[in-house]
C-alpha cells in the first residue's frame, strides 16, 4: 500500500493509520492571521468574495488553499504492542525474532529507552499524548476508572492527541484494533461516545473498546457502529 501524508498506529493489538488525502483546515470562527502553527487549528483565512445587491453585483473567488505539509511529509506508523517487554524482541537484543521490525529499525533510528507505566490504557494515552499517564487521567486501565484526579480514564480535550494535532496540519487519522482509553461505563451503544476515537482526532476508527476481545467473535466498532460477528 502506498500511503500520503499519514499517521498509523497500533495502540496494543491494533493499528492506527492516517489516511491519503490531506483534509480541508478546520472552521474557525475568527480570521486570525498567524499560520505558524503555535495555535492550532489553524485559523480560517478571510474570505475574498464580495456579496452585493444582487448575485450579478457579487463576487465569488475561490477559497484560498492553506497549505501545512510539505510534498514530502512523510506518512506515520505507531505500532504499540501490550504486555510485551521492551527487550523481547531481536531487534532490541531480545530472544524473538522479528525480521521485519528489524529491518524498519535499520533504516531508521532506534531509541535505547521506553518508560511504560506497566499497563495498558496508561501508556497508550501518555503515547498518545506525550504527557505522563496521571497528567492526562489515565492512571489505570479504563475498567478501573474512578472519580479521583489523575484516574478518571478520560483523557482531557486540552491535552491534544498526535491525531489531533496532525489533523490539523492536514493528515488524515484513523486508529485499528485496541482502544481500550474510554471509561468502561461509556463503551456501549448508549454512549456518552464523546471519549471514543473519533473524539480525539481519529477520523476512522475500527477495532474494539474494551482491554480484550475474542479472537473468533471480536465485539468490533466502526466508528460509532457496533460490528457483529458473522
Amino acid at each position: 500500500m502506498k500511503f500520503k501524508n499519514h499517521l498509523i498506529a497500533t495502540l496494543g493489538l491494533g493499528i492506527l493509520i492516517t489516511g491519503c488525502n490531506p483534509q480541508k483546515n478546520p472552521d474557525h470562527s475568527e480570521n486570525l492571521q498567524n499560520q505558524d502553527g503555535s495555535v492550532l487549528p489553524f485559523p480560517r483565512i478571510a474570505s475574498e468574495s464580495q456579496t452585493g445587491q444582487t448575485l450579478a453585483e457579487s463576487k465569488l473567488a475561490p477559497w484560498p488553499k492553506n497549505k501545512h505539509l510539505a510534498d514530502d511529509a512523510p506518512n506515520v506508523l505507531i505500532v504499540l504492542i501490550d504486555d510485551v517487554g521492551f527487550g523481547i524482541s531481536e531487534t532490541f537484543g531480545g530472544e524473538v525474532a522479528t525480521p521485519t521490525l528489524t529491518k524498519l529499525a535499520e533504516e531508521g533510528i532506534m531509541y535505547n529507552q521506553f518508560h511504560t507505566t506497566s499497563i495498558c490504557s496508561p501508556t497508550r494515552a501518555s503515547l498518545l499524548t506525550g504527557r505522563n499517564h496521571t497528567r492526562v487521567s489515565s492512571g489505570t486501565i479504563a475498567e478501573r476508572a474512578v472519580n479521583f484526579d489523575g484516574y478518571t480514564g478520560i483523557i482531557p480535550k486540552t491535552s491534544a492527541t498526535m491525531a489531533e494535532v496532525l489533523k490539523s496540519y492536514g493528515y488524515n487519522t484513523a486508529a485499528l484494533g485496541k482502544w481500550h482509553n474510554s471509561p468502561a461505563n461509556q463503551t456501549t451503544a448508549m454512549g456518552p461516545k464523546d471519549f471514543w476515537p473519533n473524539g480525539y482526532g481519529f477520523e476512522y476508527f475500527y477495532g474494539f473498546l474494551a482491554g480484550e476481545t475474542s479472537q473468533y467473535e471480536p465485539r468490533l466498532f466502526e466508528n460509532y457502529n457496533a460490528v457483529e460477528p458473522p
